[in-house]
């Protein structure tokens, strides 16, 4: 049952953290056997979401560490990331595809705690209040790692059309 509530959310937290299906996929299946042995610790006076995301970010965390994998780029946002609402033309989608690209090669050069904090507030929709649970840090510190990670990314981005543009 926890699986079936649970999987699309936690597979589309480690895909926009990862950046490929194959990595977010095993992702999922090791946070659902760690959220199996975990479940004898849970307090069930705490919120059951918060607490399951918190142990996906830890562990999506932790394989970063542990790994030091280097990014992908990233050609597309999964299915719950930057929807597209309208419909456009070649061109425009060609365009849009090119700046979804430079965003995720952006995400790369930001540490894992901004990206996740950028994750679930701006590509996810959290409140702040929800990625302050999640994360388990104080609602200052959560506001001020999206807002320093959006100044991060903005920054890098420029720094590509720069280079880009031969500046």
């Amino acid at each position: 049952m926890l699986v079936n509530t649970y999987s699309r959310r936690i597979f589309s937290l480690a895909y926009q953290f990862s950046g490929t299906r194959e990595e977010a996929e095993d992702m999922t299946q090791e946070i659902f056997l760690k959220l199996y042995n975990s479940l004898k610790k849970f307090d069930f006076s705490r919120n059951f979401d918060a607490w399951l995301l918190t142990l996906a970010r830890n562990h999506l965390i932790d394989e970063y560490r542990r790994t030091k994998w280097e990014k992908k780029t990233r050609d597309e946002f999964n299915e719950y990331s930057l929807k597209e609402t309208t419909e456009i033309g070649p061109e425009d989608a060609a365009l849009r595809e090119e700046t979804k690209k430079r965003v995720w090669e952006g995400f790369n050069h930001l540490s894992a705690d901004i990206r996740m904090t950028i994750i679930l507030r701006d590509i996810q929709g959290k409140k702040y209040e929800e990625v302050a649970e999640i994360m388990d840090l104080p609602l200052g510190t959560i506001k001020s790692r999206v807002n320093r990670g959006r100044i991060q990314l903005a920054k890098v981005l420029k720094e590509q059309k720069e280079k880009e543009n031969g500046m």
